[in-house]
């Protein structure tokens, strides 16, 4: 299994583990009076405790990784997770949130999502005293430890290893969706790199997180492919995603259009098979 889910999760888990072992330490101190023994605590600081995943969105081997990571790490530690998948919808991520707090769950883990839809329920969480770990969220809260991957840093790289391979120069196909804390901040590299490359010429953006996002990605890089039909009309694909660079790298592949190359971001099992496959367009890819 690929590095990233393990040492990732590890650190959530533990960072969640330190939480649930605060919260155990002042509750054992206030009943007695006398200091909680930290060490044996740690020792069975998840058995038979209940961890929520409340997710923005869970799609692909790269979310599925995640979570399986995640289940493994708690597991491990003797507890057990529930998943909440929202499917992008940010009111039914609020109204998960509300409800793993209802029923009354030991700790809680955000991916993704935003201030505006999560912070009310993590105070309430908070005030409950419910541990809250969040991994690539735009949360901002005293008591709340916000992990990222250094989305702005793989970007940089990716996009520094396409202008070095089409030689600073040509057309090149973006692949983006707003409305992400990660895809915000790889957002920040792109602009920064457009500044400073101004013979590298976007000729087409689009991109959404869908259901079927590789499949939809795929359809729309046909239709790219059919406007610019010739070679050298495309230079490269940058896709901020896993699942964009999967979808266009099997529409350039089925047009036999291969002299496209596709630098992407995140990585999985599958992705990094597709790499490794030396007449794969997906020539290279950022995970943290």
């Amino acid at each position: 299994m690929f590095h990233w889910k393990k040492s990732l999760t590890a650190v959530l888990v533990l960072v969640l583990s330190i939480g649930l072992i605060a919260c155990g330490s002042k509750s054992a101190s206030q009943d007695s009076g006398k200091p909680a023994d930290s060490a044996q605590a740690g020792a069975g600081s998840l058995a038979n405790k209940k961890i929520a995943l409340i997710m923005q969105i869970n799609l692909g081997t790269f979310s599925a990784q995640y979570i399986e990571g995640v289940k493994e790490q708690v597991e491990k530690l003797g507890g057990k997770v529930t998943v909440f998948p929202t499917d992008g919808d940010l009111a039914k991520m609020s109204s998960n949130l509300d409800a793993a707090i209802n029923q009354k769950f030991d700790g809680i883990l955000i991916d993704h999502g935003n201030a505006e839809a999560l912070e009310a329920g993590v105070k309430k969480a908070l005030e409950k005293k419910i541990p809250v770990v969040a991994f690539d969220s735009e949360l901002k809260i005293p008591g709340v430890t916000v992990l990222e991957q250094g989305d702005q840093k793989m970007a940089e790289m990716t996009l520094d290893k396409m202008s070095k391979d089409i030689g600073g120069k040509g057309n090149i196909v973006k692949i983006w969706v707003a409305g992400f804390a990660p895809m915000e901040r790889r957002q920040i590299a792109y602009k920064a790199f457009q500044d400073k490359n101004k013979d590298i010429k976007e000729v087409a953006a689009f991109g959404a997180a869908t259901q079927n996002t590789a499949l939809d990605t795929q359809a729309q890089m046909e239709a790219i492919l059919k406007k610019y039909p010739n070679k050298g009309d495309i230079a490269a694909v940058w896709a901020s995603w896993d699942e964009f660079a999967k979808g266009a790298t099997r529409a350039i592949q089925q047009a036999g259009r291969t002299e496209i190359k596709v630098y992407g971001i995140d990585m999985s099992d599958e992705d990094l098979q597709m790499i490794q496959d030396q007449n794969n367009p997906w020539v290279a890819s950022a995970a943290g």
